[in-house]
This record gives structure tokens, sequence and C-alpha cells, in this order.
């Protein structure tokens, strides 16, 4: 998986009824786009550390 800053990360619900999460990356930690990354998610403007699981997409584009 690789990003960069300003990209957008989809999460998966985890269970039934659980709905995606969709969150902006600010910062790539790790080298050449490789996580792990600093998300701001749309329900919380802190920042936070992300080692994204098989469940991740990453997209330059906002989700709908």
């Amino acid at each position: 998986m690789k990003a960069k800053p300003g990209d957008w990360i989809t999460i998966q619900g985890h269970k039934v009824g659980d709905t995606e999460r969709h969150g902006r990356i600010v910062d790539v930690r790790g080298p050449d786009g490789s996580p792990p990354y600093m998300v701001q998610w749309g329900d919380d403007p802190s920042e936070h550390l992300l080692f994204p699981g098989s469940d991740a997409v990453v997209s330059r584009s906002r989700p709908r």
C-alpha cells in the first residue's frame, strides 16, 4: 500500500452493521509512501497513527 499526504483511506466495518470510516492522510511515516500514516478521521479532528490492515483502501479523491 502506497499513499501520499492528501490521499484518503477507507476502512471497512468489521461487524454486521458497522459503517465504513473515511479519513484523510496528513502525513506518511514509512519510506516511499508506505505505512504508518497519520490520519484525520472525518468524525475526529485530531490526528491518529494508523498501521492499515487488509481491509483498508487508499484513494486519491474523497470517498462518497
